[in-house]
C-alpha cells in the first residue's frame, strides 16, 4: 500500500456523526488491501497526482443510511468512490503521466472525466482489471470495485 491507508478507506463523517461503528471485519480488511494493491495504487501511480477516496468500506448500517444498494461492493470492502481533486485552474499539474495525454475539460467533472478515461485505457491495455467502473453523481465521483473471481471489467457511464 503505497498511496492509500485503510483508515482513509473506512473513515466516514456520517458514521462518526451517527455513532456507527464502521470497522471492517477481517475479511473486509483483507479485501480493502486487495482493492488498494490491484486498483487504487496503480491508478494513483499512473495519474501522477493525488486521488481522494470519498467513500470506501461501509458497514451495512452505514450503507443503508447513505442510500447504498443492499448488495453494494462497499459492504464487502471491494469498492471505493474516488475523485480527482482540482490542483490548478487546468485541473491538475503538468506531468509526464497518462493523464496529460487525455482530452481536457474544465472543473471537477473535467478532472474526473480524464481520470475515468485513463482507467478505461489502463484496463484496455491490460494494466488493471476491475469488477465495475461507474461514472456516478453526474461526474462528482467515480465508483470502482475489485471483487476477486468477478473481474468482468464492466463500465457504466
Amino acid at each position: 500500500m503505497k498511496y492509500f491507508s485503510i483508515n482513509e478507506l473506512v473513515s466516514s463523517a456520517t458514521a462518526l456523526r451517527e455513532g456507527i461503528d464502521n470497522r471492517p471485519s477481517k475479511c473486509a480488511y483483507h479485501l480493502l488491501h486487495v482493492l488498494v494493491e490491484q486498483l487504487l495504487d496503480p491508478i494513483r501511480e499512473a495519474w501522477g497526482e493525488p486521488i481522494v477516496v470519498s467513500s470506501g468500506y461501509r458497514c451495512k448500517q452505514l450503507n443503508a443510511l447513505v442510500g447504498g444498494v443492499k448488495n453494494s461492493h462497499h459492504i464487502l470492502g471491494c469498492a471505493a468512490d474516488i475523485t480527482a481533486p482540482l490542483l490548478s485552474p487546468q485541473g491538475g499539474k503538468k506531468s509526464s503521466t497518462m493523464s496529460e495525454h487525455l482530452p481536457l475539460g474544465g472543473g471537477r467533472e473535467g478532472a474526473n472525466r480524464r481520470l475515468f478515461k485513463m482507467m478505461q485505457q489502463m484496463q484496455q491495455e491490460g494494466k488493471i482489471k476491475f469488477t465495475q467502473l461507474i461514472w456516478e453523481g453526474d461526474g462528482r465521483w467515480i465508483h470502482i470495485s475489485y471483487v476477486p473471481g468477478d473481474l468482468r471489467c464492466q463500465v457504466i457511464e
